[in-house]
């Protein structure tokens, strides 16, 4: 036979530990079982069973109070935990009912169904134990064999004894002493109930004297004597009517008065809820007023509150001191009238108080007080700004002196100035109106100072560079001054300008920056990231980093790039910077009377640090850089436009012949001005070799002209020399490949007249006979020009003997004459070719006309034209 769950220790352990989870301190579970839950109905459906523990646990009470007994139902969790279901109090039950075979019953109640008949025995036994032991009395039991439990008790408790007392030991013995005897009078109850029912029903059989087996005569006897009872009790109640009326009349006056009475106590407790409803509302109006007062006295003590103004404060805002020791308190008095102007505004103030007369007049005050403190600010500020610079002014030390260049240092001037930043920004909460004036002072002050800075640096700049004297002439007409002024080294003019940029210009960018957060503009950084020659801020130690705009709570603002004031900013900055530009002119001019060239590289310098400045708010340096570029771009033309005139002065020497100064000067020229190109300035010096070598080729073209004998001449030289002493530049240089290759084709274009020229000179009889002929050719039949007058073949006879007989001679007064014509020797050799080539061309196109026209007419042949040419 299987175990009982009964007897599972585990289990016991399992629903202990689930109790003393739910809460409940202080009970042991005396009894575990499992069971299965459902409903008879729902088992006929074949649904399954929900499998339960039910667990009997006892509490002690420890105040001296009976025991407390309870039935707890636990089911398992999702985790196989056994946790607490339901609770039940024994006190409460009172009937146990059982139920052998449920499935016949029509009506299927809540169940908890045992594994077999001793299980639920013991569970049965164990709550009647419990009852009796502890409450003293026993359910009623239905549906069970009282005898049958009993006997079934009676046999397995000397079992359940031996197993407690092998299991607990001696120390339990006295326990199971008690139980035994609980056990006992369980039975005789069980025993003693039943007796009584078999009694009873003996003696009810007694006395109608009747057998067992007479049932059906029983039950007949039982039907007469009920009819027989109710007739007797209908007699009765009709004897007893007398009696009846006068009880009803009795009941009625009795009625009556007590209707008398419930309308008397009806009216008396109509007045009575009347008056506790006055009484009601008179309190809670009583409350309401209450509540509302004290509402009220605690919105006026705030307002008290606000409209307090703390004797320190005021004080520093009407007559305290703006000492650097006391900046801290003043600083506290300004937010404390920020805040407190703001807090007697909508939203922060409720809109009912805002026409309250003290409100006003303390508005009122507190504008008085701001106004005060706004004025003696603005005013002290002033002055402190202007004895700042007086005292750097008075002080030499400060600037560049003979033999020293002082590079400008402002740290110790923005580190005054940085201890009134947090002032200015309140000012601008308090008045935004007082700052222009204010930045108008500081900006005529500090604008002294970079003037004189930037002047003093400048001549100490120009004292100090060592410079040719004498100015270079390149372009010059003459030839007597060679290659004047080229040889000289000027890089120390444009140093001295990189130098000037290197110090003044990140200078000038860090004061507009300061100058925008100090007074408070809302415009983003003016120093762009990465920008050239940038003042470098290692590690972030920038004494001006707590600059950053701030609101009046504290906090840092982050201003628009398209700021409003960013037109104001430039406004001020150009104050600010104003006049210091003259001194960049200066090194410029100065520079550009040194050595003009040096343009080219200044012009670089200047570019490199203007693509550098994106920030638009460091408009003014971002226009400084401009006009120092066009400023030099200025200085630049007008030098191109002085060696332009030097050129044309040239045109006024009639008669020129070999080649002009000017084309191996520009070559010269070309290639120092390509050694000075910084940056993006070939567009500079593409303008500059356009306008030069457009004014040399129409300068030449004049010259040239000028004798038509010896044009051709000048311009083959001088383009020659324009292409040899340029060749190098112009396979780097795309303009000059330009005017390379323009100068080429006018070369060839004059190499052909003047060799046509040459060759119609010496063979001009032969050659214009050959013309006449091919004009003809368009107008008559090839076969009819040998009649034509001067045409025929006489003539052409007479024309070959004058211009052939001859021939040696000829072409050797054509090679001397071309000799002659040329003034350098190196492009005979080539021109001679030239000439050669173009003749022998002409003759053979002769001959081949005399072929067609003529037929066979005697002619010297090309090959043999050729032989006679290789001689020469």
């Amino acid at each position: 036979m299987a175990k009982s769950s009964a007897d599972d220790a585990e289990l016991r352990r399992a629903c202990a530990q689930a109790v003393a989870a739910s809460g409940a301190r202080g009970e042991e579970v005396s009894f575990s079982i499992r069971v299965a839950k459902g409903r008879g109905i729902f088992e006929k459906l074949g649904r399954l069973a929900k499998p339960r523990v039910l667990a009997l646990t006892v509490k002690q009470s420890t105040k001296g109070e009976a025991a407390k007994a309870f039935l707890r139902v636990l089911k398992y969790s999702s985790g196989a935990v056994l946790e607490p279901a339901k609770l039940y109090k024994l006190k409460h039950l009172t009937k146990v009912e059982g139920f052998d075979n449920l499935r016949s019953q029509s009506v299927a109640p809540p169940q908890w169904t045992m594994r077999n008949i001793d299980d639920r025995n013991r569970l049965l036994f164990s709550i009647l134990t419990m009852c009796k032991e502890i409450l003293s009395y026993l359910p009623k039991v239905v549906g069970i064999d009282f005898v049958e439990l009993a006997l079934w008790a009676k046999e397995n408790t000397v079992t359940l004894d031996n197993q407690s007392s092998t299991q607990d030991g001696q120390e339990k013995s006295v326990t199971t002493q008690t139980e035994r005897k609980v056990t006992v009078t369980v039975e005789n109850d069980l025993v003693s109930q039943a007796k009584e029912e078999e009694e009873d029903m003996e003696a009810l059989l007694d006395t109608y004297v009747m057998g067992i087996g007479e049932a059906d005569a029983f039950s007949e006897r039982l039907k007469q004597e009920l009819v027989a009872l109710e007739a007797a009790n209908v007699y009765q109640l009709l004897e007893s009517e007398p009696l009846i009326d006068e009880g009803l009349d009795a009941a009625s006056a009795t009625v009556d008065d007590m209707d008398e009475w419930l309308r008397i106590f009806n009216l008396k407790l109509r007045h009575m809820r009347e008056d506790i409803a006055s009484i009601e509302s008179r309190n809670n109006g009583l409350e309401m007023q209450s509540v509302n007062n004290k509402g009220l006295v605690e919105e006026l003590e705030k307002l008290l509150d606000r409209l307090r103004i703390p004797q320190e404060f005021a004080a520093s805002l009407t007559g305290g001191s703006f000492e650097e020791s006391r900046m801290l308190k003043n600083v506290e008095a300004c937010e404390w009238l920020t805040g407190a102007i703001r807090s007697l505004e909508v939203p922060n103030l409720d809109p009912c108080y805002v026409n309250m007369l003290a409100v006003r007049e303390k508005r009122a005050e507190l504008e008085k007080l701001k106004t005060t403190f706004v004025r003696r600010a603005s005013e002290f500020l002033r002055n402190y700004f202007s004895s700042l610079v007086d005292f750097m002014i008075s002080d030499k030390s400060y600037f560049s002196q003979r033999g020293q260049l002082k590079r400008p240092d402002h740290a110790d001037l923005r580190y005054k100035c940085r201890t009134y930043a947090r002032l200015l920004q309140h000012l601008k909460s308090l008045d935004k109106s007082c700052l222009g004036p204010l930045r108008k002072a500081y900006c005529h002050s500090l604008n002294l100072l970079l003037r004189r800075e930037a002047r003093e640096f400048a001549n100490e700049l120009r004292a100090s560079t060592k410079a040719p004297k004498n100015p270079a002439v390149w372009l010059e007409g003459s030839n007597s001054g060679g290659q004047n002024g080229s040889s000289a080294d000027t890089s120390t003019v444009s140093d001295a300008y990189s130098k000037m940029l290197t110090i003044f210009i990140p200078l000038l960018v860090d004061e507009s920056s300061f100058f925008a957060h100090f007074m408070c503009f809302e415009v983003p950084a003016l120093v762009p990231a990465g920008a050239p020659n940038a003042k470098s801020r290692s590690g972030g130690n920038d004494p001006d980093d707590d600059l950053n705009l701030m609101d009046p709570d504290g906090n840092d603002l982050k201003p628009d790039d398209t700021s409003a004031e960013l037109g104001t900013l430039n406004d001020a900055l150009q104050e600010l910077l104003d006049g210091i530009q003259e001194d960049f002119y200066a090194v410029v001019d100065w520079a550009y009377k040194i050595d003009p060239l040096r343009c080219i590289s200044m012009h670089g310098i200047t570019e490199r640090y203007l693509s550098g400045q994106k920030a638009d708010a460091a408009g003014f340096v971002r226009r400084l850089l401009h006009d120092l570029e066009s400023r030099i771009s200025t200085q630049f033309s007008r030098f191109i436009d002085e060696a332009c005139h030097q050129i044309e002065r040239n045109e006024r020497n009639v008669r020129q012949t070999g080649i002009l100064a000017y084309i191996p000067r520009f070559a010269v020229l070309a290639s120092r001005m390509e050694q000075y190109i910084q940056g993006q300035s070939r567009d500079l010096i593409d303008k500059a070799y356009t306008k030069l070598v457009s004014t040399m080729f129409t300068t030449l073209d004049k010259i040239a002209h000028s004798d038509p004998k010896t044009a051709d001449i000048v311009l083959i030289e001088n383009y020659a020399a324009f292409q040899n002493s340029l060749y190098d530049l112009a396979n780097v240089v795309p303009t000059l490949a330009k005017f390379y290759h323009e100068a080429s084709e006018s070369y060839e274009q004059a190499c052909t007249r003047h060799i046509s020229s040459l060759i119609y000179l010496q063979f001009e009889r032969l050659f214009q006979f050959s013309r006449k002929v091919d004009e003809l050719t368009y107008t008559i039949a090839a076969e009819e020009i040998p009649f034509q007058l001067g045409l025929s073949k006489t003539d052409l006879r007479r024309v070959i003997k004058s211009s052939l007989s001859g021939i040696d001679k000829s072409i050797g007064a054509m090679y001397r004459r071309l000799q002659k014509t040329l003034t350098s020797d190196e492009l005979f050799p080539s021109l001679w070719d030239k000439c050669k080539k173009e003749f022998l061309d002409k003759y053979e196109s002769f001959v081949q006309m005399v072929t067609r026209i003529y037929g066979n007419e005697p002619i010297m042949s090309v090959a043999d034209m050729k032989d006679v040419l290789a001689n020469f």
